[in-house]
């Protein structure tokens, strides 16, 4: 008997809330039916009577919420009705209409590992440096130690500007450690993040823009070891505390000796084998030790100072943590593609 009378209760008050006033006869209705003396609401506390002693209770709370909710819809239809700017219910808008949801924003996946990456080398003391994405050639390229005849300043790889073979934009953010070596006297700890552009072709693999976060690191006494723990603290944070690397030999215009950084992947499925090569150790940034060159290029003293510098794609470790196949996807702003991340901070 207790379960038929809160069904009922439970049947006016959904009533209630899906009510339409839309005029004012309607509103005189509404209070006439849920809130006069005869109304369903008062009658229904008479059927107190008809509950279980052990449930009474719950259901003068339940009533209680029935009566409230008549009047607050009523007062607050009311109001607007008798609003003097003339735009209540009778003009046509329904405020007892369900609303349209509210769809939550989210992070781009570039700002989130971004973000990741900003946090980690914090935390060890690295600061952010940001400069201009249209630089001079001197800083872009002959400050970091490239040659003149180097491909790197070919048309095909560099967009210059208009009229211009020394204004173009970056390739890299090297530029803003240029920038800082020039201005500022050592020690220096910074990462320099930021959009870079190259004349490349569009593909799954590769684009005209990317981001870059470049890390640099100069003061006295600075050793490749302190490079190599530096890179394994930040690939434990970024991959897990039991992630191995390997730095292998390569060739860079601005550091000397230069190397590649891999992290060991793993092989536990098709993925891994495809992105990995079958080897199981997958490329994540470029490193090495400040070349002399570029320190003297920058009014800094070689023979007093040393240090490391490193650079990854920003892009390349956000297809790497949610497996996005084509990089042109963080570019073509697809609202189905940006949404997967509503959930991500």
């Amino acid at each position: 008997m207790s379960e038929d009378v809160f069904s009922k209760v439970r049947g006016v008050l959904n009533s209630i809330y899906e009510f339409r006033i839309e005029t004012t006869d309607d509103l005189e209705f509404f209070r006439v039916r849920y809130l006069g003396t005869k109304s369903e609401v008062k009658a229904l506390f008479g059927e107190i009577k008809n509950v279980d002693n052990d449930k009474k209770k719950d259901f003068g709370i339940l009533l209680n919420e029935v009566k409230q909710a008549a009047e607050d819809k009523y007062a607050s239809v009311k109001a607007i009705l008798e609003s003097a700017d003339g735009t209540g219910l009778d003009s046509g808008l329904d405020l007892t209409a369900p609303s349209e949801p509210i769809i939550s924003g989210s992070r781009h996946p570039v700002s989130v590992i971004l973000n990741q990456i900003t946090g980690i080398f914090s935390r060890i003391g690295f600061t952010v440096a940001e400069e201009r994405e249209v630089e001079d050639d001197w800083h872009n390229f002959t400050a970091m130690n490239t040659p003149e005849d180097h491909p790197a300043r070919d048309m095909q790889d560099t967009f210059y500007l208009k009229d211009s073979l020394t204004q173009l934009l970056r390739t890299h953010t090297s530029s803003v450690q240029a920038r800082i070596m020039t201005t500022q006297k050592p020690p220096i700890r910074i990462i320099a993040p930021g959009r870079v552009y190259r004349n490349e072709t569009i593909s799954s693999r590769s684009h005209c823009q990317f981001h870059q976060v470049e890390g640099l690191y100069i003061d006295e006494g600075v050793t490749f070891a302190d490079m190599k723990q530096t890179l394994l603290y930040f690939a434990r944070e970024m991959y897990g505390p039991q992630t191995n690397i390997r730095l292998r030999p390569s060739f860079f215009p601005f550091t000397e000796p230069s190397a590649e950084m891999d992290v060991y992947w793993g092989l536990n499925n098709e993925d891994d084998y495809r992105i990995t090569k079958g080897t199981g150790w997958l490329e994540i940034l470029g490193c090495g030790m400040v070349d002399p060159n570029v320190l003297v290029n920058c009014g800094i003293d070689p023979s007093k100072y040393s240090g490391f510098a490193f650079g990854m794609g920003i892009e390349r470790q956000a297809m790497l943590r949610y497996k996005v196949t084509d990089i042109r996807q963080f570019f073509e702003n697809d609202v189905r593609f940006l949404r997967q991340f509503s959930g991500v901070i």
